[in-house]
């Protein structure tokens, strides 16, 4: 049976990608079929005519399972801005209906392990907010099919308060929340032991791994990173 991990991150630059990329090789390296999707993105470049995403060719190239890129990245914008705006821009109707087409695609495939990356945040919009302040969020999409999510907080100045906000929130969504991981984005951040030891008293959920900057591979990682694919 097929097992899929759900990637947010405290913001846009907290390492999703980098972090995801080194799952799908960990996993491979166990000998577990993977496959990696990014279902939104912005900020794409032409290729031969066709938009494509950074994020999403890592994925693509990390992953065991080579698809089509238009099965990892079914959405996707050119301008660096958020989903939803850029979506208007184009008169793209960005839903959560659409995430659950392209989700039912990726249960259908042939791998045993499938890691989805979000876009952003937590709470990223799919839509404007109505006159009574109702919109969509990615996270809806999640929550619905509660996919089990792993949370990556890019360990800088400031990481305490978007770690402990994105946590608070997915927990009040009731997300699915399989653990976190420390990842440094800031080789000169002082006080690093001493802000995840205020992490890890905080979010009641495993650190599945720490990150060094620049790292090529986890630090210390949880047995139940290393189970993913198999439990």
């Amino acid at each position: 049976m097929m097992k899929t991990v759900f990637i947010t991150g405290t913001d846009t630059d907290a390492g999703k990608t980098y972090v995801s990329v080194l799952i799908l090789q960990m996993l491979n390296a166990q000998g577990i079929s993977t496959a990696g999707f990014k279902p939104i993105s912005a900020g794409c470049h032409k290729n031969s005519g066709e938009l494509r995403n950074d994020d999403a060719l890592a994925l693509q190239a990390a992953a065991s399972v080579k698809l089509e890129y238009e099965t990892i990245n079914p959405i996707a914008f050119e301008p660096p801005i958020a989903p939803h705006i850029a979506a208007k821009e184009v008169g793209y109707d960005l839903s959560v209906a659409k995430l659950d087409a392209h989700y039912a695609s990726v249960r259908e495939g042939s791998y045993q392990f499938s890691l989805i990356e979000g876009a952003g945040g937590w709470r990223l919009p799919l839509n404007f907010a109505d006159e009574k302040g109702n919109a969509a969020y990615l996270s809806d999409f999640v929550v619905s099919h509660s996919l089990p999510t792993i949370l990556v907080v890019g360990m800088k100045l400031g990481c305490l308060n978007h770690a402990l906000l994105t946590y608070e929130q997915m927990k009040r969504d009731g997300a699915n929340i399989v653990g976190w991981i420390a990842n440094r984005i800031d080789e000169d951040m002082i006080y690093y032991d001493d802000n995840l030891l205020s992490l890890r008293a905080a979010i009641r959920a495993p650190l599945l791994a720490e990150l060094a900057y620049n790292a090529q591979e986890f630090t210390r990682p949880h047995q139940r990173l290393l189970d993913l694919a198999v439990r």
